[in-house]
């Protein structure tokens, strides 16, 4: 079974995906120079927004999650998986952790890249304000 959600958001000019175990995509649009975790802000829906159906197949345990990140034609994948304790109920933010670590932020545990990993030509693009951001989020479970 296959799920997928589109998110679209934009970058902003103080964008340092320096963090080492974590991404984050935001609908705030601000930003400072501490959110070294936010590759994209104003984003058009948070973990609570994702579909019924979407989160459901978040919490099988052998879900795999694909994220891909789309902005001025630099594309990343970033592999990760569903955890069954995943609530997704907060109203602005998704998170995506190389850890186990679980709260209400978290789609998907068991990254393979963070923020520091992700192309420095991908993150001069989420530095633009102007640059659309697509996050495509497909999760897989048997």
């Amino acid at each position: 079974m296959k799920e997928t959600e589109i998110i679209l958001a934009h970058g902003h000019k103080h964008i340092q995906s320096t963090h080492k175990t974590t991404f984050e995509i935001t609908k705030e649009e601000w930003l400072t120079k501490r959110g070294d975790c936010i590759i994209a802000v104003g984003a058009d829906k948070g973990v609570m927004d994702l579909s019924k159906g979407f989160k459901e197949a978040l919490r099988n345990s052998y879900a795999r999650v694909t994220i891909t990140i789309e902005a001025g034609g630099i594309r990343e994948v970033v592999t990760a998986f569903g955890d069954p304790n995943l609530t997704c109920t907060h109203p602005n933010d998704l998170v995506v952790r190389k850890s186990n670590y679980v709260c209400s932020r978290t789609v998907a545990v068991r990254a393979d890249k963070a923020a520091k990993d992700l192309s420095r030509q991908l993150v001069e693009n989420l530095r633009n304000p102007h640059q659309i951001i697509k996050i495509i989020l497909t999760v897989t479970t048997p």
